[in-house]
């Protein structure tokens, strides 16, 4: 049986309790470049997005975890997005928000966990995440759990004033 449960997180659906959560991470504005987010998002906004966070990712086409220590303490989000049941293909991503919880192995243990249900309940094909060329943290994690990094798409992303590269990395199913 799957299990979305690692040895020190554990990946659930969010919740309408997550709110205050998600409404600061959504604003935190150190992390808009790699979201693509352009301006604040308000509580009710948020408090829309919860009440339909339950659709099937067959129907809403994303899927959002939140990764949990085993305290039920939110350290973070994982993104699914994008999501081609047609050609077995799903975009990811990640942040840990929780800093001190940072380069302590959660990022693995999220990305096998959510890896693991992508190609075991999923059946997916291929699951692609997109990182800026700068993000040496993001690189070396995905680089760490099997993924490739099969191009890089020149000044894809405009911010504070310059362009940036943002490389896509690639991990497929055998």
């Amino acid at each position: 049986m799957l299990s979305l449960k690692g040895e020190r997180i554990y990946l659930r659906a969010i919740e309408p309790n997550d709110l205050d959560f998600l409404y600061q991470l959504e604003n935190d504005t150190s992390i808009w470049e790699i979201s693509g987010t352009t301006a604040p998002y308000a509580k009710h906004i948020l408090e829309l997005y919860l009440q339909n966070a339950y659709k099937d990712i067959y129907e809403a086409k994303q899927l959002r975890l939140c990764i949990c220590d085993f305290d039920d303490t939110v350290l973070g989000l994982v993104d699914l997005f994008d999501f081609d049941p047609a050609n077995k293909k799903v975009g990811l991503g990640i942040i840990v928000s929780e800093k001190k919880k940072r380069n302590k192995g959660v990022g693995a243990e999220a990305l096998e966990l959510v890896c693991n249900y992508v190609f075991k309940t999923l059946q997916l094909h291929q699951i692609y995440a997109n990182v800026l060329v700068d993000n040496e943290p993001s690189k070396h994690l995905f680089k760490k759990m099997g993924f490739n990094a099969v191009g890089v798409k020149k000044d894809w992303i405009f911010t504070n004033g310059k362009f940036k590269d943002e490389i896509l990395y690639q991990k497929i199913n055998n």
